[in-house]
């Protein structure tokens, strides 16, 4: 099945049918997100009725769905037939080691893979569908903060992890979060128009829905800035991580000079602006580097360095290895990694 197919029963008419697989400890927010683009597509105002979605929670018991907030989700059904529904939604938990896969969740999707409906896997819901043995040869979207655990645990395959979600066909995957409600207002407008999913989406006060390739957030500043210009500054520099931008711009954006800029940042962080964006830019090919496939050229030319020579040299010299050896070393199990994840700075102290 093609990605962007419409399926027959929304063809025919009838109500957009999804049918919810809460495992244990199941994470709430993409699934509220998802249940409730549904929910405000569905019916005229907020009042709420079934008529043109329809929704299902359902467990392998029966019983209420425990979430890892704790809030639990009743009331929930035994699955039903998986031919019901237009879509099974397959929600996953927290990643513990000590928890058993639910044999008969993953059993289920595996009946609903043969009766050939499409299934979608939010946020760890990824990773049952995997180990139910239903993503081989497919892409599959994670969460860049689960990007390292699904390269561990089943390193067959290969995650997507620079976008909110994939449409494969019949199989759907999505880093989860708030992109639940980007996927659930996609699958809302293929089925019953543009007109329902922005509905939706203004009234969870989201202003449109993100396509499937938007970029995930990559977090690259953390620390407490206390200097209010050069906090602005840094926010102005992450919205730039693909193009270097010039001092003089940047002051004029902040509404200062460029010489205040300079002194500013110097005594706030211990080194000027142009090296601050600079490392910041070669945080965020490190984290392209461990998070995505894409290669050292394309890299370097997305973090804003002029060719691979230059991104090379200067990646050298803040890591201490060339990008290859970096991303070899970044797949080794248990090797020692430089954090790509947060740019760590600090203010210093007035003197």
């Amino acid at each position: 099945m093609t990605p962007g197919a419409t399926f027959n029963r929304s063809s025919q008419g009838e109500p957009l049918s999804v049918g919810f697989v809460l495992l244990h400890r199941f994470t709430l927010l993409p699934f509220a997100a998802f249940v409730d683009c549904l929910r405000l597509a569905a019916d005229e105002g907020d009042r709420s009725r079934q008529l043109r979605c329809h929704w299902t929670f359902m467990t392998s018991t029966g019983e209420p769905a425990a979430s890892s907030c704790g809030a639990s989700i009743t009331p929930c059904q035994p699955f039903r037939d998986p031919q019901e529904f237009d879509y099974i939604v397959v929600i996953g938990g927290v990643l513990d080691d000590a928890d058993r896969a639910d044999t008969t969740a993953l059993a289920y999707l595996r009946r609903a893979a043969n009766a050939q409906v499409p299934l979608v896997g939010l946020c760890t819901g990824a990773f049952a569908l995997i180990q139910a043995g239903l993503m081989t040869g497919r892409r599959c979207c994670v969460s860049w903060y689960h990007h390292r655990d699904m390269i561990q645990r089943f390193p067959t395959i290969e995650p997507v992890a620079d976008r909110l979600f994939v449409d494969d066909g019949d199989r759907l995957t999505c880093a989860g979060g708030s992109a639940g409600a980007d996927l659930a207002a996609y699958l809302v407008e293929r089925h019953l128009g543009k007109a329902w999913a922005m509905k939706s989406l203004r009234i969870m006060l989201l202003d449109e829905a993100r396509i499937g390739a938007h970029p995930q957030p990559q977090p690259v500043v953390f620390g407490k800035i206390e200097d209010r210009l050069v906090r602005r500054s840094i926010a102005v520099l992450e919205q730039h991580l693909g193009e270097p931008i010039s001092m003089e711009t940047l002051a004029e954006r902040v509404g200062t000079s460029r010489r205040n800029l300079e002194r500013r940042f110097r005594e706030t962080l211990g080194v000027g602006p142009q090296k601050f964006a600079r490392d910041l830019r070669l945080r965020y090919g490190l984290w392209l580097l461990h998070y995505t496939g894409k290669s050292v050229t394309e890299i370097g030319e997305r973090c804003g360095f002029a060719d691979t020579a230059h991104f090379s040299r200067h990646f050298r010299s803040a890591f201490g290895m060339p990008p290859s050896e970096m991303r070899k070393r970044a797949e080794e199990p248990g090797s020692d990694r430089v954090d790509p994840f947060f740019l760590h700075i600090e203010s210093r102290p007035a003197v």
